[in-house]
């Protein structure tokens, strides 16, 4: 398999073959907002540096740490500087995890299964890493006969891996940790308590007590988007979320919490780059 140098390119390889891919980054692509896609995603540190905001929680990023981010948390890094960023990030298609599974084992549990505690992050010890890199690299170095087999057993491997060491997590029943203000999580816990329902800046203003300059300016510092953007992006997870679950897009919509029926649909079909109708017939074909 190809090691490609762009995540953009890896998300459109992984949602045409729906199966997999990898990229190996080394420079910085276009800063995103926050952002949601179709593919579950790895992302791999091999520099460290930066932090992850995924939802609603904050995460330092050291060499070695591996994220599992499915396809209805958005995302975003921040933090971003002038520094080098290696990563190794795989594009998963939701249903080829679901097919490698069996009856006894379900390889698509650490994408499916989000507890109350649930962590996004593992902190790979120097073994552990040792042994990723291996399979990422049989995965992308199989060549020639049967390369194929080689590559979805490598990626076998590396689902088992990956697996055990999630369910080994223990729920983080500590605050998350976070190197920002201690408003900002009290503002990131009150949106998504109220995501359902407007919420706007002036509303965050009275409730914390703070003027609106000074709440949209902490938030933009410790996020590196702004209550709007992580607003809507949150909505549209929700939605996408829903759509999947089997509801209509009248009941996505009431439970994204969108003001009306044509913002929702002009901000779902941009970001996810269908309209809400078809994103649901997708998912249910």
């Amino acid at each position: 398999m190809e090691e490609l140098t762009s995540c953009k390119v890896a998300i459109e390889n992984c949602q045409s073959t729906k199966t997999f891919a990898v990229a190996h980054l080394y420079k910085e692509e276009k800063a995103m907002d926050m952002h949601i896609h179709d593919c579950y995603e790895l992302y791999y540190s091999i520099s460290g540096g930066k932090q992850f905001l995924i939802d609603n929680r904050f995460y330092a990023i050291a060499p070695g740490d591996l994220f599992i981010i499915n396809q209805y948390e958005s995302h975003k890094l921040t933090q971003i500087d002038n520094q080098l960023h290696e990563r190794i990030v795989l594009s998963v298609h939701p249903e080829y995890t679901k097919l490698l599974s069996t009856p006894e084992t379900d390889l698509d549990a650490c994408f499916s299964c989000r507890s109350a505690g649930f962590r996004h992050k593992l902190s790979l010890s120097r073994e552990q890493q040792k042994r990723f890199l291996y399979y990422v690299n049989k995965i992308t170095s199989a060549d020639g006969y049967a390369h194929d087999i080689v590559e979805q057993a490598a990626f076998m491997e590396l689902l088992v891996m990956i697996n055990s060491l999630s369910s080994a997590n223990a729920p983080d029943t500590a605050k998350t940790e976070y190197k920002y203000n201690h408003q900002v999580d009290d503002i990131l816990m009150y949106i998504n308590q109220n995501i359902a329902h407007p919420v706007t800046v002036e509303q965050l203003a009275e409730n914390f007590f703070l003027s609106e300059s000074y709440i949209c300016r902490i938030f933009k510092q410790a996020t590196g988007t702004t209550i709007g953007k992580y607003i809507s992006a949150r909505r549209i997870s929700i939605a996408k979320a829903a759509l999947s679950e089997g509801a209509s897009v009248g009941e996505a919509f009431e439970k994204s919490g969108f003001s009306d029926y044509s913002s929702f649909f002009k901000s779902f079909t941009k970001a996810v780059g269908v309209s809400p109708k078809k994103y649901a017939n997708l998912s249910v074909s």
